[in-house]
């Protein structure tokens, strides 16, 4: 059974930074990429950011870049989100998500090409 666990959410100032980890377990092939995307109260889901296990230049909505940070550890199956600079609109729940099937020519910010799920954790940016 594939199981995508995130931690590292939590409550931060303007300006603040968090790290969150999506742990990766159970899979019986090797999977293309994960990614982060998040949720706000009464908004569609939307895509962060993403990187492909093996290679390849990771993928940033344009609203985080410069600001945020993907990395993977593919030790530990564990892939890494450094978020810096965080603002209110930051605010939300953030799923990380594993997609199996290769696109090229990197990986995309489309919920409908991941094919795993996490419960999500949430980050609210507040002072």
């Amino acid at each position: 059974q594939l199981q995508l666990v995130e931690s590292g959410g939590g409550l931060v100032q303007p300006g603040g930074s968090l790290r969150l980890s999506c742990a990766a377990s159970g899979f019986t092939r090797d999977y293309y990429a994960i990614g982060w995307f998040r949720q706000a109260p009464g908004k569609e889901r939307e895509g962060v950011s993403c990187i492909t296990r093996i290679g390849g230049s990771p993928n940033y909505a344009d609203s985080v870049k410069g600001r945020f940070t993907i990395s993977r550890d593919n030790a530990k199956n564990t892939v890494y989100l450094q978020m810096n600079s965080l603002k209110p609109e930051d605010t939300a729940i953030y799923y990380c998500a594993l997609m199996s099937t290769t696109v090229q020519p990197m990986c995309p910010l489309i919920k409908l090409f991941y094919d795993y799920w996490g419960q999500g954790t949430q980050v609210t940016v507040s002072s």
